[in-house]
């Protein structure tokens, strides 16, 4: 029974909520008692009878071990298994154990339950805990059967436990986080390798909290003694909990209830348990239904993030309009946000009433349809018009007129423009120019440029190229909209985006900017400015190139943390106080023309707390091509990616 709906529209994972169980080699009437007795949507299960030790078993004639399974894979379907059962192997294995046979046996026995778990079909298994901070013999171990593991992820448990911030010594400071991070680079990273995160009754900070929202985390196990008791007798979990609970439901982490009823709830007396259903008499009913309840009660998804969820995490090479053509769909999946037209309507508007005070504007009401008096406005990429028909609703709202030139390049587009101004009796008003920007002489300077050829990273799309080729046509007290706009980075821990780019085993793709909508990562330190573009530019001296060094400081309570790479905002000044971008501090709300951009890294750096990274970020200009270079100096430098724009760049 899932936990419930968000809004009517749902599609997480987290909706489902697993029990944690003890070892029962009744597998039916376990699976029957928690899921349709309590409301459980799945288990987790111990595979194998906890007093099996393989040096204890005798073999028989042909050398063979009798292994004491709980039952056969026959007491239940194989959708059951695969559907409602995560293996959950043995706690006691120890394979860093200084004690030879009990190294031995956790060896055998590891491989021996993850073999029959995947003959079962589990989606998943889970893997105790390391038992020390070295866990170099566990990890070589997990990483053997990783390279021959079918499809099913591999969780390992990890306790979510609170750093040790008062400590006078600093070396005594425990962080879970590590022993994770320790423990995947063993693995190499390897994308089956999963977290499910123990969560205790005292947690960490909210910084190092958040570090965990860049990794793979699957699950998290509550255990019932986190719980409190509200005031009629019931379990709850205090603010902060119910905070990190509401952030496991948003990254699609699956909540397991663990351990024993701590609470003896109101009229459980033996008078009235004949009294009680099936539901009221599982001991763990209540721990799910107050899970439930704070599922429900989460406001349900916005419009706009229901439209960009199949985007989450999924990377995108950038477009290139400039060097390609866009297609009929790319132009209307853009053309449906309502908001950064809305925005440019505002700029122009403003734009129009600075450049025609009231007075005079009075005196061109009676001018005749062709406007010899009307300001000059140019949409440069005009694309199928959106701008042109914002640029025409800021004349009519203001009452100002307009002589309105609109350049757009493909000749496909161009198709829709004259469509459009025979539709709308733009006749007398709009002329469309079939040409490239920086290549059309045109017949007269404009009063107002307006563009919309920015990219995710501000500059990314060559707006500064496109707009140096046609501001010669911009009256020298002429407006550009946008008048600026600046790129901002940020270092962020990205797993599965880290692993993404890894699985295709190139440079290429590790020297490549992505368009991703971020969900699953973790900021670790607030965004900085990189480049600077002003329009209109007039300087003698002017280059494109840039160059920027930038020092994050990770917050202290943050713990260790890594830093899969970079994620790229923008933000821009349209015209005065009208702005545009998608910088997180900034954003404009509810825009979805703009994900952000995603820089990897070769090599992950391990950031230690309190400590800083320095990243060195180049935009380079040649006769044919613009591209990025960017490195890490410190804490230990990287190579510097992308050099001379061998693997990405983007064509003038």
């Amino acid at each position: 029974m899932p936990l419930g709906e968000r809004g009517g529209w749902d599609k997480s994972e987290s909706r489902y909520c697993g029990v944690e169980t003890d070892f029962n080699d009744d597998m039916p009437n376990l699976l029957s008692f928690n899921l349709s007795t309590a409301g459980f949507d799945f288990l987790l299960a111990t595979l194998m009878d906890p007093t099996y030790r393989p040096s204890l078993m005798e073999s028989g004639s042909n050398g063979a071990h009798v292994l004491p399974f709980a039952g056969s894979d026959l007491v239940l379907s194989p959708s059951q298994w695969s559907s409602h059962v995560v293996g959950k192997i043995s706690s006691w294995i120890d394979l860093d154990s200084e004690d030879e046979i009990l190294r031995m046996d956790s060896e055998t026995t590891l491989k021996q339950e993850i073999a029959w778990a995947t003959h079962l079909s589990l989606q998943a298994c889970l893997l105790p805990s390391p038992k020390g901070a070295s866990c170099a013999n566990y990890a070589r171990c997990v990483n053997q059967i990783l390279q021959g593991l079918n499809s099913m992820q591999l969780w390992l448990r990890i306790p979510l436990e609170k750093t040790d911030d008062d400590s006078v010594d600093s070396d005594q400071t425990i962080d879970s986080w590590e022993l994770w991070n320790s423990f995947r680079h063993l693995c190499e990273h390897h994308s089956q390798l999963s977290v499910a995160l123990n969560v205790l009754s005292s947690l960490p900070s909210a910084n190092s909290l958040g570090r965990w929202f860049g990794e793979p985390v699957r699950a998290a196990l509550i255990n019932t003694d986190s719980f409190l008791t509200n005031a009629r007798g019931y379990p709850c979990l205090s603010r902060r909990h119910q905070k990190l609970i509401t952030g496991f439901f948003n990254h699609s982490i699956q909540i397991v209830i663990s351990g024993n009823s701590v609470h003896s709830l109101p009229g459980a007396s033996l008078d009235s348990a004949a009294n009680h259903t099936d539901a009221q008499r599982h001991p763990l009913r209540p721990y799910l239904d107050y899970v439930a309840y704070l599922y429900q009660r989460m406001d349900p998804l916005p419009e706009q993030e229901r439209f960009e969820h199949g985007y989450r995490d999924f990377l995108q090479s950038p477009l290139q309009p400039l060097m390609d053509n866009l297609e009929a769909q790319t132009y209307e999946t853009f053309e449906k946000d309502c908001v950064k037209y809305i925005q440019y309507q505002r700029a122009i508007s403003k734009a129009l009433l600075d450049r025609v005070p009231d007075e005079e504007a009075s005196s061109l009401t009676t001018v005749s349809c062709a406007y010899p008096f009307a300001d000059v406005l140019m949409v440069v990429g005009a694309g199928r018009g959106p701008l042109v028909r914002a640029s025409l609703q800021a004349a009519e709202e203001t009452g100002r007129k307009l002589k309105v030139y609109a350049v757009e390049k493909n000749p496909n587009a161009v198709v829709t423009l004259h469509s459009l101004v025979k539709l709308e009796s733009w006749e007398n008003i709009v002329t469309i120019v079939s040409c490239d920007m920086r290549h059309w002489d045109a017949p007269e300077k404009a009063d107002i440029l307006v563009s919309e050829l920015l990219g995710s990273f501000g500059d990314n799309e060559l707006s500064p190229e496109c707009l140096d080729g046609a501001q010669r046509f911009l009256k020298q007290d002429g407006i550009s909209i946008p008048s600026s706009y600046t790129s901002f980075i940020q270092p962020v821990t990205a797993s599965k985006l880290y692993n993404d780019v890894k699985s295709h085993k190139d440079l290429v793709h590790f020297e490549t900017a992505y368009v991703v909508k971020l969900h699953s990562v973790a900021k670790l330190a607030p965004s900085q400015p990189v480049f600077t573009f002003t329009h209109p530019n007039f300087s003698t001296k002017k280059s494109n190139q840039r160059y920027k060094k930038l020092r994050f400081e990770i917050p202290s309570d943050t713990g260790s943390a890594i830093v899969h790479g970079f994620a790229g905002y923008f933000d821009a000044i349209l015209y005065k106080d009208v702005h545009l971008g998608i910088e997180p501090s900034t954003a404009t709300p509810n825009m979805f023309s703009w994900f952000a951009i995603f820089f990897p890294l070769r090599t992950p750096v391990c950031i230690r707390p309190g400590s800083s990274i320095e990243v060195h970020f180049w935009r380079c200009c040649g006769s044919s091509k613009v591209w990025y270079e960017w490195c890490v100096a410190s804490p230990c430098p990287s190579p510097i990616h992308n050099s001379n724009g061998r693997s990405y760049w983007v064509g003038l």
